[in-house]
């Protein structure tokens, strides 16, 4: 009885020690972060420590009409350097999934536990497209205004930004540092929805993710062919031209079961489309002459097994372009 007594003790003093520590990093946080508005009026009206190094943030968003979440990595001298600015990272989740995507699927915060960068996950709606909707929420504005302004004032982001994203979300990689020339020094694409007209099947595709989420597919960007302007103005192909001085990596597979896959895999029909896509957009910068970071890997599904390891492979090349050493 006596050990056990001890035990418990001793973990209840672990307890104790972790929370405090928990406790001190919110509090740092906190106090630079209360009432810190965007221009628009945005704020931050909540804030959770998860995990070690791991905040989320409940934002009342005016460019939404409602709150979203953004999950935070903090960097690992978050308290030991409070006057610093922090280089960022921002990944974007794929479609029909949420920010908590990139923590729960990869090894994100064990990648980045050495590296002084502020990684930025924030939410863009199962269906957001990264994009401000014809009729309905306003998701660059929240990502590209709203949240940028609110993690410069209120959690020391600096101006060095490197963007990445997976699947709808390498679309929206490229689409903002396309559409906000200068703002990202790098951007990323894992299997991303590069051409979204390159076919009809490719037309589908966006619009029966947004049929399949309760929602009105013309509200998104109007109709395919009557309001095609609308579509090339958040095409990645389309808007190629402007990703000129922005450091590149493109990656993609094929759809055919490849060496991460488990035995008797298939072939993955979206994991080909979007392989097709993004060869569309490598075939465009070759004719612009704008240089990009290549791994067309062939053989590989649209799985997070192939997504955490072209994170790996592209992080060093990420991290070089906002003057971070991993």
């Amino acid at each position: 009885m006596r050990t056990r007594a001890v035990i418990w003790r001793l973990l209840a003093g672990v307890a104790l020690t972790v929370a405090g520590l928990v406790a001190g990093s919110v509090a740092s946080i906190a106090g630079a972060a209360q009432q810190v508005t965007a221009d628009d009026g945005a704020t931050v009206v909540g804030q959770t420590m998860v995990a070690p190094r791991t905040l989320d943030l409940t934002i009342q968003s005016p460019a939404l009409g409602r709150t979203a979440m953004t999950r935070l990595l903090l960097p690992p001298d978050w308290d030991a350097r409070p006057n610093t600015r922090w280089p960022v990272l921002y990944l974007l989740h794929g479609c029909c999934d949420n920010y908590t995507s990139w923590t729960r699927e990869t090894d994100v915060a064990a990648l980045t536990a050495g590296t002084d960068v502020l990684v930025v996950m924030p939410e863009a709606g199962p269906d957001g497209y990264y994009s401000n909707w014809l009729s309905g929420p306003a998701w660059e504005t929240f990502h590209t205004v709203e949240l940028r302004q609110l993690l410069e004032r209120g959690y020391r982001a600096g101006q060095r930004r490197a963007i990445a994203g997976l699947s709808m979300g390498g679309l929206g990689a490229f689409d903002y540092s396309a559409r906000h020339p200068g703002m990202f020094q790098a951007a990323a694409s894992y299997s991303g929805a590069l051409d979204t007209t390159l076919s009809q099947e490719a037309i589908n595709q966006v619009t029966s993710v947004v049929t399949s989420n309760g929602h009105d597919p013309n509200a998104l960007w109007g109709d395919p062919v009557k309001q095609r302007l609308v579509w090339a103005a958040h095409n990645p192909l389309d808007l190629a031209f402007a990703l000129r001085g922005t450091k590149l990596f493109i990656a993609s597979g094929n759809g055919e079961p490849g060496p991460l896959d488990p035995p008797g895999t298939g072939f993955n029909q979206s994991e080909a489309l979007h392989g097709a896509e993004t060869s569309a957009l490598v075939d465009r910068l070759r004719l612009l002459h704008i240089p990009a970071t290549l791994d067309m890997y062939g053989p590989g599904t649209h799985t997070w097994r192939y997504w955490q390891r072209e994170l790996h492979t592209s992080f060093p090349m990420l991290m070089a372009a906002i003057g971070v050493t991993p």
